[in-house]
């Protein structure tokens, strides 16, 4: 009996070390994951428990939706960390989740794909390509959510970020590492200023994202062919999360794109980002927000929605030259409704931004493209950066189109008026029509330049207003022809010296009094026969 026993006790000690021998082979492979339940699912959100060690923005996994949509597994970010449950936002489609389903901790943040791959493409914020050129070779990836520089960080705007568009780049300038504002009327253009803006950067050395939030899947591929026309996606990434998508994608989508800028920015290189629309990402948060059952505050938006967009808008910003010297320049777009700029989220954004461009939907009704009120848009640090060649134009134009402005209002009213009054409208009608601009079709400063002195020293005073777009358009086309180093000295950032302005109002003459000699009908299909909103 005891020799059984003796056996018996060898069996099991040989067993025991047989089973340490291949745990401490194996232990290398073994993982301990801390694993959850789903106890709810709501359009965009779930609710889970068993989760005690997860922490705020952290990645959860799904691994039975994905098996049953056939497709990756369904990810979503930690967002409410009740003592009971975890509130989470869903980044796919949550009609694969159901209660009783798994859900276990990744120990990573929501992270985005960056680098040079992603120039020309049209993604998602989770690197999913759309444009059906294949899978992004992606080496590296970065967090969403980054701490904005400090202060000590950034440096002064000091270089212009020239749009094409003569109203803007005169009269309310951008500067590289600023953030303005495109605001108002729902189809007022708002985003056309956006993408002409970007269609300019051709050969400056900017990278530019299009980030489209909420927007229809029409109105997105109608951006991305006037990109592809034009030659601009070869600087250009398009991130996209349209209407259809997952809340959840909504929501990060501009967090993932700026941090897609920040790659370049820390290069030491320019960048562009617009926003399109910061409105339906309030919405999106404003709903997510309810449906986690966060306590609603004013228009039902949840206390934190400042805080929302000011960390977004933080992260652009001018490094100093020790850190590289790059910039990033935010134009986010913000929708009003009945040209109410004192709404809650509109006067959040415009608090935050260093300046706004408000489309005026009165202007728009009367085809004046782009419909920017001047009197209503600012640019706060931009004049600083402004090239110098403007400050001989901007000033005049700004003063003539003001005052013909309040003398119009009179003017209807079918009073006599005295020839300084009449000189006064018929200059400021002559203002209006030259701040009109085609679709798609920037200028050079040096282009921009040469026409608004020409309409700011009376050149255009005895021109028909019907026939200023053929003579802004010859202008356009021979002052760098037949004045090159006028025009290099003004990209180069010098101003007009007093023989500057007599060169370019000799030749402007020249070129006016040739035009009207030979005077022909203006040709159909002429590149600025008319505006496009």
């Amino acid at each position: 009996m005891n020799r059984i026993s003796q056996q018996v006790q060898a069996a099991c000690a040989d067993a025991c070390d047989l089973i340490a021998q291949v745990l401490s082979h194996q232990s290398a492979s073994l993982t301990i994951r801390e694993t959850g339940v789903v106890q709810s699912v709501r359009p965009g959100i779930a609710r889970v428990t068993g989760l005690p060690g997860v922490q705020a923005d952290e990645l959860v996994c799904f691994p039975r939706a994905g098996i049953v949509s056939g497709s990756s597994p369904l990810l979503g970010i930690a967002f409410n960390l009740d003592p009971e449950e975890v509130g989470v936002i869903l980044l796919g489609d949550s009609q694969y989740l159901q209660a009783g389903d798994d859900v276990y901790r990744t120990g990573r943040v929501m992270d985005v794909p960056v680098g040079e791959a992603l120039l020309g493409r049209v993604v998602t914020v989770l690197g999913q390509p759309l444009d059906g050129r294949g899978a992004l070779d992606i080496a590296e990836r970065r967090p969403v959510e980054r701490e904005a520089p400090a202060i000590l960080d950034r440096a002064p705007v000091t270089v212009p970020l020239q749009t094409g568009l003569k109203v803007v780049d005169a009269l309310i300038p951008i500067g590289r590492g600023q953030r303005e504002l495109i605001i108002g009327d729902r189809q007022t253009g708002k985003t056309t200023i956006a993408i002409d803006t970007i269609l300019n950067q051709k050969d400056q050395d900017v990278i530019c994202i299009y980030c489209a939030i909420g927007q229809r899947s029409a109105a997105i591929a109608k951006v991305i062919a006037t990109l592809r026309e034009q030659g601009a996606m070869a600087y250009t990434i398009v991130v996209v999360a349209a209407g259809q998508d997952p809340l959840g994608l909504q929501y990060i989508t501009p967090y993932g794109a700026t941090t897609m800028a920040e790659y370049f920015m820390a290069q030491g290189r320019d960048v562009l980002i617009v926003y399109d629309d910061l409105t339906h990402h309030a919405r999106t948060y404003r709903e997510l927000s309810l449906l986690l059952r966060r306590p609603p505050g004013r228009e039902a938006y949840p206390g934190d929605i400042f805080y929302l967009h000011s960390r977004l808008l933080e992260r652009a910003t001018h490094l100093r030259p020790e850190l590289g010297g790059g910039s990033l320049t935010a134009l986010p777009i913000i929708e009003t409704q009945a040209q109410n700029l004192s709404a809650y989220i509109p006067t959040n954004l415009i608090s935050i931004t260093d300046g706004q461009i408000y489309l005026s939907p009165d202007l728009f009704q009367k085809s004046l493209f782009p419909a920017v009120d001047v009197g209503k848009s600012v640019s706060r640090v931009g004049g600083k950066t402004q090239l110098p060649a403007y400050q001989a134009v901007a000033g005049d134009l700004r003063l003539a189109y003001a005052q013909f402005q309040e003398v119009e209002v009179f003017a209807r009213f079918g009073t006599q008026l005295d020839a300084q009054t009449q000189q006064t409208l018929d200059r400021g009608r002559r203002i209006r029509e030259v701040l009109k601009q085609p679709q798609s079709r920037p200028l050079a400063a040096a282009e921009q330049i040469a026409i608004l002195f020409a309409v700011t020293q009376g050149l255009f005073d005895a021109i028909p207003i019907a026939q200023l777009k053929e003579v802004e358009y010859h202008i356009a086309q021979t002052v760098t022809q037949q004045l090159p180093e006028v025009c290099d000295r003004i990209h180069r950032g010098s101003p007009l010296t007093e023989g500057d302005r007599e060169t370019l109002r000799f030749t402007l003459s020249t070129i006016i009094s040739t035009l009207r000699s030979n005077a022909t009908p203006y040709p159909k299909g002429h590149p600025l026969s008319h505006a496009h909103p």
